[in-house]
């Protein structure tokens, strides 16, 4: 028999606290969270900032597959036996992580529904996501495609208006993300900027008109 629980499960304290089994690590701009190769052993909870994920192939050829955020998760592949990191996870803003343990992950995942349909929900939004990225590849011209990118880093449509962007993302990065070179990137940059879909301002700022780029036929 279960033992009745002496008080409710705090989901916010459990993300953004370090405890048993977890802990919050800062980290700096450029620095790895993990590498391609590393053991896999925890699962990351980006408190606050950004990281990138990035895959090396065997001629050493890099590629950015995604860019992740406040209130993402990483390396969850961990959790389905996982043996070793198949990205490189680079902050690429100052950020505050939690690392959470395995053990301690599959035990909240057993124990605490809340955080386990939290975490389920994140799983399906990103496989929607990744599913939308093969589609937006294969189909879509590198304008729409630099355009989405633009979009998901703004964060529209997961917390209302799209906002600035920060850190500054490279035009390589762009195009190492979009699969292009920097100077169609730089080239559409330019034209979504006097059409006023984005614009600098100490940063750069992307407007929802952006979206009429990636709906255009």
């Amino acid at each position: 028999m279960r033992t009745p629980r002496t008080q409710r499960f705090n989901l916010h304290a459990f993300l953004t606290t370090g405890g048993l089994g977890k802990k919050m690590v800062q980290y700096r701009n450029k620095q790895v969270v993990f590498s391609q190769g590393d053991p896999s052993s925890k699962v990351f909870y980006i408190q606050k900032g950004r990281v990138k994920l990035t895959v090396i192939s065997k001629n050493a050829k890099e590629a950015v597959v995604a860019i992740l955020g406040d209130g993402d998760f990483l390396g969850e592949g961990c959790l389905a036996g996982q043996p070793v990191r198949m990205a490189t996870a680079t902050s690429i803003s100052s950020s505050s992580i939690l690392e959470i343990r395995k053990s301690a992950m599959m035990r909240v995942l057993r124990d605490e529904q809340a955080f386990a349909e939290r975490f389920i929900t994140h799983i399906l939004a990103r496989n929607i996501r990744f599913e939308a990225d093969l589609v937006d590849q294969l189909f879509n011209s590198s304008e729409k495609r630099l355009a989405r990118t633009l979009l998901l880093l703004a964060r529209y449509g997961k917390e209302g208006k799209p906002e600035s962007i920060v850190p500054k993302i490279s035009q390589e990065t762009l195009a190492e993300m979009v699969g292009t070179t920097r100077s169609r990137v730089s080239f559409f940059m330019n034209r979504f900027r006097k059409l006023g879909f984005i614009e600098y301002n100490g940063g750069m700022s992307v407007h929802s008109s952006l979206l009429n780029v990636v709906l255009l036929d």
